[in-house]
């Protein structure tokens, strides 16, 4: 499998987790660790995916994701998060997210999940 994916989490943890499991799928990755880095590196493109934690600091994931999507920017996109009630799940595919995947998470199940947005 090959893809470029972004992954930002202001959790250290999380975003190594994240990487190790997308890594060993034979996946490129970088990470971020807040909102505002996310967005300017989304700007760097391009990306195959990118995962995106929705409660981090300074900007959250739901902002950088409607910013993607104001751009124009079409790469899938699947939020990490604790928010698991329905609205925060319809307030994230509202925004543009192409799948909600809540925390705690299997990183087996995330990998799948990634990789079927990449097609």
């Amino acid at each position: 499998m090959s893809g470029r994916i972004l992954v930002v989490d202001d959790d250290r943890d999380i975003r190594d987790l994240v990487a190790i499991k997308l890594e060993s799928a034979g996946l490129e990755v970088e990470t971020r660790a807040d909102g505002v880095q996310g967005l300017e590196a989304a700007a760097e493109g391009p990306w195959s995916a990118i995962v995106l934690d929705v409660m981090m600091p300074g900007m959250s994931g739901i902002d950088v994701l409607r910013a993607l999507r104001e751009r124009g920017v079409e790469t899938p996109v699947i939020l990490l998060t604790a928010r698991g009630q329905e609205k925060d799940i319809e307030a994230g595919f509202a925004a543009g997210a192409d799948d909600y995947v809540t925390k705690p998470f299997s990183p087996r199940a995330l990998l799948a999940r990634v990789t079927a947005a990449l097609g």
